[in-house]
């Protein structure tokens, strides 16, 4: 069997969606998903379907342009369908896909954790702030 060169394992692990590659179109979904307003949209959604202003009420903080920003991306990745009832007003629902359902799980899990660490990490936080110097032209630490 021939040894591979780089630009080939290279190529081999594009194609196998490895995201420790540079090239690899896995990482611009990752940068994707680890986006704050996603992970809450996708939380929040994994409750069932949800109007742009329920979802807006429920995700204290975000704009209603980032909002919709995000429900976009959402759906242009398959995460997301949206559906537009013709009535006055017109009423549009925003709903998990079978694809969307399947990461739910995940981004339900990593809040929870999120919110049941966070007295850890802020303690961790201070921790660390409390012995690094403020100064930042002061020596680096070995």
């Amino acid at each position: 069997m021939p040894t591979a060169t780089a630009a080939q394992r290279r190529q081999r692990a594009r194609e196998a969606y490895d995201a420790f590659m540079a090239e690899c179109p896995t990482r611009q979904l990752l940068d994707t998903l680890s986006d704050k307003w996603m992970g809450l949209v996708l939380a929040s959604l994994g409750g069932g379907p949800k109007r742009h202003s329920e979802l807006a009420r429920k995700i204290a903080g975000v704009s209603q342009k980032m909002l919709t920003q995000t429900l976009r991306t959402l759906e242009r990745d398959g995460l997301v369908t949206r559906t537009v009832t013709p009535t006055v007003p017109v009423r549009v629902d925003y709903a998990l896909t079978p694809l969307g359902r399947d990461l739910a799980p995940v981004m339900l899990a990593i809040k929870a954790w999120a919110e049941e660490h966070m007295d850890q990490v802020r303690a961790a936080r201070a921790a660390y702030d409390a012995g690094r110097p403020e100064d930042a032209t002061s020596p680096a630490l070995p």
